[in-house]
């Protein structure tokens, strides 16, 4: 009788920590999160921050006055930390700077995607059809390849790839995934003959910028990763490389920088772009 009078007592016990704990979960829900704790930037040099100045690192060049690093600056950022490093491609990307992340991680923007184009050898053999002058055979060889990989869904396979493997490193982060500006201000189809360097830009940038977006969507209607693309190009409209005020950088004699925003492509362009799309807000 004794035993039988214990286990109901321990019963008895059980059923009120039950509804104890009921209660409380009840009463108190859990509080909506008001910053995010720890913020990775991953990618390339444009997420380095590259052609903005101020570099912190001569490796990578990562700039104070990168995207990320600006973000830091905003109330809802508590922690950022930038392994972006110049050059990289996707697999850099999965193969090099996932070893920050961790199940603490609740936000990771990534900016990458472009060198998989072998975009720096574009630059380099287009430089003067940028300002002008007809494209070199070298030029066009390197841009048709690019829009052909652009195009045919192998670089969306390697964005998707990338970001299910920062998923499985971070897997309770937001990941936000950017697209990248127009290097020269786009004129309207009924302006500019098609096969202009001009078009043939704007083809490839659109090419690159709709494969990253059809990464991130693939990877969270078919994977259920909390992931979401932000386009840039809006952001930086009117103020392409030969503008009035270019936020793009064209200058020959710093190669580093070319073609890569400036300090205020970084802040109005990149910074202002996420920031309205809400990716800093939790």
């Amino acid at each position: 009788m004794a035993a039988s009078a214990v286990r109901r007592r321990r019963s008895a016990l059980a059923a009120g920590v039950a509804t104890l704990a009921m209660t409380l979960s009840l009463a108190a829900p859990a509080q909506a999160i008001d910053k995010y704790d720890y913020y990775v930037a991953l990618g390339d040099s444009y997420a380095a921050g590259v052609g903005a100045g101020a570099y912190v690192d001569s490796t990578c060049g990562r700039s104070a006055n990168a995207y990320s690093e600006l973000a830091d600056d905003l109330k809802s950022v508590k922690v950022t930390t930038n392994v972006a490093c110049g050059g990289a491609t996707t697999e850099i990307v999965v193969n090099s700077q996932l070893g920050v992340l961790d199940w603490k991680t609740d936000l990771v923007t990534i900016t990458a995607g472009g060198n998989n184009l072998d975009f720096g050898t574009l630059a380099a053999a287009c430089a003067t059809a940028l300002v002008g002058y007809p494209a070199s055979p070298e030029c066009t060889a390197a841009a048709t390849n690019a829009i052909i990989e652009g195009e045919n869904g192998q670089l969306a396979g390697e964005v998707g790839n990338m970001i299910l493997s920062v998923h499985a490193a971070a897997p309770n982060a937001r990941i936000v995934v950017t697209g990248y500006p127009y290097i020269l201000e786009p004129l309207p189809a009924s302006q500019t003959d098609p096969t202009s360097f001009n078009a043939v830009a704007t083809r490839l940038i659109n090419g690159l910028n709709g494969s990253i977006e059809l990464a991130a969507t693939t990877a969270a209607g078919t994977f259920g990763v909390d992931v979401t693309f932000v386009g840039v190009t809006e952001a930086f409209a009117g103020h392409g490389a030969l503008t009035q005020d270019p936020w793009i950088n064209l200058d020959f004699t710093d190669p580093g920088s070319f073609l890569h925003p400036n300090a205020a492509g970084y802040r109005d362009g990149y910074l202002a772009a996420l920031t309205a799309a809400g990716a800093y807000t939790p």
